[in-house]
């Protein structure tokens, strides 16, 4: 099958992007990798009026610090992103969840802002995002505003990105104190594959080896990707050994709303998320045990 009829025109500047899905009302799409868009346009399941081609915006790309923020622009490859020595340095949880996105040639073409605005379930980047507290950019002919990941995603591939919004770039905060570790783990049927589900855990721990700071987030068990502050309440002031974090994620499938589908049912999901919670907040706290020897 091939894509609907459409236009296409390449804009050169951020401003002439949003003039463009202004003057769309609604029809106008952005591709940058098109790793997804295009797929869905060959089988007719998208069919935008006019394609804006986002890919020679240079100020969409590369990696910036402000402050304890690393500012990530959404026309960024994924392979830059992982390649990138600040990010391994300030960022290692979103460089390890970017090993996991697909294969090496799909991160060579997809994009940041491409992952975040697809807003699939899945997603390891919107993942990361929301665990972190991360902050999306966007930007119209009527001004910029900040979204945090928390009020981004609203269910399975829909955002609260207005029609005529470019997404410009995400906003990670960076954790500098000492003794701070990350863990990320995700389970699919084969590498590469989408994710039955995924966990992400960052957290720092105090002289004493308790945690004084967590943050536990699953992916792929929930239309969106959830925050697990009840894990992280419950793992607070914890020596975090192997037997409170079983306590703290037993009751996991209570905070989330998976859905059954041809990879996976929703009580697999469950159980696969609660043992990927497991896993993840493990090695954070191992990696900021070692980082404390």
């Amino acid at each position: 099958m091939k894509a609907a009829a459409f236009d296409y025109i390449r804009a050169d500047t951020v401003e002439e992007a949003c003039r463009l899905l202004a003057e769309g009302e609604g029809e106008a799409r952005i591709i940058a990798g098109g790793q997804t868009l295009v797929p869905l346009m060959a089988m007719r399941l998208a069919r935008p009026e006019l394609l804006v081609d986002i890919n020679r915006i240079a100020s969409l790309k590369g990696v910036t610090a402000d402050g304890e923020t690393l500012v990530i622009g959404a026309g960024t490859r994924q392979a830059d992103v992982l390649a990138d020595a600040e990010v391994a340095a300030r960022a290692p949880l979103l460089a390890e969840a970017l090993s996991h996105v697909g294969h090496e040639q799909t991160r060579n073409r997809g994009t940041v802002g491409g992952s975040l605005a697809n807003a699939d379930p899945t997603a390891e980047i919107g993942l990361v995002a929301r665990t972190l507290d991360a902050e999306i950019v966007a930007r119209s002919s009527g001004g910029e505003r900040r979204i945090p990941a928390a009020a981004f995603f609203e269910s399975a591939m829909v955002t609260t990105l207005a029609p005529e919004e470019l997404l410009i770039a995400l906003r990670l905060p960076v954790w500098t104190a000492p003794r701070t570790g990350h863990g990320f783990h995700e389970l699919g049927i084969r590498h590469g594959d989408f994710a039955i589900a995924a966990a992400a855990a960052q957290l720092t721990l105090d002289s004493n080896g308790r945690c004084i700071r967590i943050h536990v987030g699953v992916g792929g068990a929930s239309p969106c990707p959830v925050r697990l502050t009840a894990v992280e309440d419950a793992l607070a002031g914890s020596p975090l050994d192997d037997a409170a974090i079983a306590r703290a994620t037993e009751d996991i499938s209570d905070m989330l709303d998976p859905e059954s589908d041809i990879h996976a049912g929703a009580e697999q999901r469950q159980r696969t998320a609660r043992a990927m919670a497991r896993r993840a907040i493990a090695d954070a706290r191992d990696r900021a045990q070692a980082g404390a020897a």
